[in-house]
This record gives structure tokens, C-alpha cells and sequence, in this order.
């Protein structure tokens, strides 16, 4: 049996299994955006890693070693905000040819300190060792989160709603412009999404500090595989209205331009890193303007949770209903 057998989350979840994460400092171990750690006093301590690698997930041609250095800062900055923290300290580990340029990894480090200071993070240290062909940046990131503001996947309930900050398949839309650059117009916005994400740090910090979300998660690899993940972790199902999710006139143009549909993009596409969360609905629409007038970033309802009996529907534009199954990234197999 190998890897491309099972997938990435069946991977995970036997290899969880070996290593066992019970001890009384580990409050969530494999499983969650983040593992949490006894940190002292009110405070939780907060530790994710997520690598960059080359032709997997950039392609030199494509992004400057500056954006890449950003990159890979943030989509591990994402995870802290799932979890309605904020980041402290980060290590970085380099696996690089020996053919590497100098100057194309200072520009990567330039990249790394800006968006380290835009979020108050500090690099501290890593690794490098030699890599045969292609170049990993693997970068770890410890954080804070109060104890009584921490979100984890676990926590929706049957009667909350389903929230989501910003807008739906920019990141593919992107994708797909750098892959039919000849049948598709540039948009720097697009491109954008997709080289230089925004960890929705800010955002996360309100949700948190509200009380009135129940469990959240980035959208890393596809709204409907990631609301999936919490519906799995909280044992509930959900509802979700395709006419409600947030996707930009650029996505839809893209979407046909490609031969597919906004829809596609919207969940299946990944990579966006905006935070789907729930809410009690006697408070989901307060905390959605609250959002907006603290951040400037909108947030949209989407959907319900159900019970799990009911399981996981997709309510289409026409009001027919389908099942929603998680068509969003997943390392070892075949993606849309």
C-alpha cells in the first residue's frame, strides 16, 4: 500500500495513531489548524508548520522569491488565526539544491521579515540541509491564544450558522490564469490572492474575542473539504446555499473563461485562507457586522448546521439539493 492508496488525511490519521499526543501539557494534539499547549496562566501556546514546496506548491517562473518568502510566512499565519490566535515566533528550514543564487535567498528572507513585521512575528532560527533538485521552505510558527477565546474545529451546533469572511475562489482563479495565460486576461488581484495570501488575523481576533463563534477553520484547501473537516470533528452536518457564497465578477469570468464554474472555484479551488466559522443564529448576524466595522473585511452567512443524521447537502441556485462532498485539495491524490 502506499501513500496515493489512502490520501493525505487517512495518512494522517495513522500515523496519529503511533505517536500518541496524550500528556498533560498537549490540550489538542494531531488533528486541529494547530496543536494547543499548556502555555502558563490564562494563555495557551499555539504551534503549526506547513512547507513551500517547489513544484508542488510554487513554481519559480511564476513567483518572485519575495512573495514566495511572504507566502510562506502566511499560509502558517492562517492557521493561527483559525484557532483565533495571534503569532509570536517563527523558525524557518531550508532544503535547497546547491545550485540555489545567493541573492534569490535574500530576496526570499526580505519577503519573510516583511510579512513577519507587518504581523509582529520574529524569525528566530531553523535549518538547512541539501536537497537533490527542488527547494522546501518549511516554516513552523508559534503563537498565543487567550484560554477562553480558543476555537477549534469541534464546537458547531445543530441550529448555527455558517459564516465566512471576504470572497470565495480568487486564489484558483489565479491558479488558472497562470496556467492558460493565453486564454485568460491578467488580473493582479487574482494573482495576488494566490501569490501573497492575507493571514485573516485581525479578523480572527474579533471572532475570538467575542465568544459567540463555535468552532472555526482556514480555508486552505477548499471551502467544501474544510467545512467538512468541521463537521467531521464537531459530529453535525450542515446545509449549504451556493447562492450565498461570496465569489467576485473576476471569479465568475475566469470560471468561464476555463471551461468551469464560479461554483468549481468557490469550493473547490483552496488556497483562498479566509476563516469559515459558526455561530449561534441569534448572533451570527451581530458578529458579521462586527467584523466588517472593525476590519473593513465583509462576511457572508452561507449555510446551517444540521444534525449529523441530516448529513452534508448542497442547496444549488435552483433550490435542487445535492450531497456536498469535499472536492478541495489533498496531497497524494488526484485533485480537481
Amino acid at each position: 500500500m502506499r501513500v496515493s492508496d489512502i490520501g493525505e488525511f487517512a495518512l494522517i490519521d495513522r500515523l496519529a495513531k503511533i505517536v500518541s499526543s496524550e500528556h498533560p501539557s498537549v490540550l489538542v494534539g494531531i488533528g486541529d489548524d494547530t496543536a494547543v499547549l499548556e502555555g502558563g496562566g490564562e494563555m495557551l501556546l499555539l504551534a503549526t508548520v506547513d512547507a513551500q514546496v517547489e513544484t508542488v506548491h510554487f513554481l519559480r517562473e511564476a513567483i518572485t522569491p519575495q512573495q514566495l518568502g511572504r507566502r510562506a510566512l502566511a499560509v502558517n499565519l492562517s492557521d493561527i488565526a483559525a484557532m483565533g490566535g495571534r503569532g509570536s515566533v517563527a523558525l524557518v528550514s531550508l532544503v535547497l539544491p546547491r545550485e540555489t543564487e545567493v541573492a534569490w535567498l535574500e530576496h526570499l528572507y526580505q519577503g519573510l521579515r516583511e510579512e513577519a513585521e507587518r504581523w509582529g512575528v520574529v524569525v528566530v532560527g531553523g535549518n538547512m540541509a541539501r536537497a537533490p533538485e527542488h527547494a522546501v521552505i518549511d516554516v513552523c510558527v508559534l503563537g498565543w491564544i487567550s484560554r477562553d477565546e480558543l476555537l477549534l474545529r469541534a464546537g458547531a451546533r445543530p441550529g448555527d450558522l455558517v459564516l465566512v469572511t471576504g470572497t470565495l475562489g480568487e486564489a484558483a482563479a489565479g491558479l488558472r490564469l497562470l496556467q492558460r495565460a493565453d486564454q485568460a486576461p491578467a488580473s493582479t488581484v487574482l494573482l495576488a490572492r494566490l501569490l501573497t495570501p492575507t493571514p485573516r488575523l485581525p479578523e480572527a481576533a474579533v471572532i475570538a474575542k467575542s465568544k459567540r463563534a463555535t468552532a472555526m477553520i482556514d480555508l486552505s484547501d477548499g471551502l467544501s473539504s474544510d467545512l467538512l473537516h468541521i463537521c467531521q470533528e464537531s459530529r453535525v452536518g450542515v446545509r449549504l446555499w451556493a447562492e450565498r457564497l461570496p465569489v467576485t465578477a473576476a471569479v465568475q469570468e475566469v470560471a468561464h473563461q476555463c471551461g468551469e464554474t464560479a461554483l468549481d472555484l468557490a469550493l473547490g479551488g483552496g488556497e483562498d485562507f479566509e476563516l469559515c466559522f459558526t455561530a449561534p443564529a441569534d448572533t451570527a448576524e451581530t458578529l458579521a457586522r462586527t467584523v466588517y466595522d472593525e476590519t473593513g473585511t465583509p462576511v457572508t452567512i452561507i449555510g446551517e448546521v444540521l444534525p449529523q443524521a441530516a448529513g452534508h447537502t448542497l442547496v444549488l441556485p435552483g433550490g435542487e439539493e445535492t450531497v456536498l462532498k469535499a472536492k478541495g485539495w489533498e496531497h497524494f491524490k488526484r485533485n480537481l
